[in-house]
């Protein structure tokens, strides 16, 4: 008696189920033309600018979680602030940045151009600098990574001939009172992590 179902005796190759990345990029890539398909006027791919790219990106802030405070508000600048205030909720600088990074990757596999992708324009860098600058200057929080790690390679001091570093919760906490160096607190906890 034949099977109702021939493929079950057959040998097929499993098919391994996407990343989790790659299921974002999907995602983010079907998220972003439909944006296109629902812009007045409607715009195709091909036309597509870093302009456009930035006003998605400003589109998103509405489904934003990240409360930033503006200038005028009496908790700017403080990166724990007391209270609430009104200040309105926006995309985070990291999660734009990964957006980016997946359309950009995304618009590349479609069959976009390198030399065409609006998300490589240098538009897209500059606007990303300036949230990330604002955000940081909104919560307090200046945003060093790149000088942290720069200034452990330029010490050459690693942990192992050094100084044991504090514990993690001094470090996370910001208290540098025990180590008079003008370092950034947590620093060396941080390097040993990227190193």
């Amino acid at each position: 008696m034949e099977s109702a179902e021939p493929w079950r005796g057959e040998a097929r190759p499993p098919q391994a189920a996407p990343s989790r990345y790659e299921s974002q990029k999907r995602r983010d890539w079907n998220t972003f033309v439909q944006y296109l398909r629902n812009h007045k006027p409607p715009l195709v791919l091909s036309r597509c600018s870093g302009a456009h790219v930035i006003e998605f990106l400003r589109y998103l802030d509405q489904f934003g979680k990240t409360k930033v405070h503006v200038p005028r508000c009496a908790f700017y600048g403080h990166p724990s602030p007391p209270g609430s205030c009104a200040c309105p909720l926006r995309q985070a600088w990291g999660s734009l940045d990964a957006l980016v990074g997946r359309l950009r990757a995304a618009y590349e596999e479609s069959g976009g151009s390198p030399d065409t992708n609006p998300f490589a324009a240098r538009a897209i860098g500059i606007f990303l600098h300036d949230v990330r600058e604002s955000q940081a200057k909104a919560r307090g929080i200046p945003y060093e990574k790149n000088k942290r790690k720069r200034a452990a390679a330029a010490a050459g001091q690693g942990h192992a001939g050094g100084k044991p570093s504090s514990s993690s919760s001094t470090a996370l906490s910001g208290d540098s009172s025990d180590s008079g160096t003008g370092e950034v607190p947590g620093a060396s906890l941080l390097g040993s992590f990227t190193s």
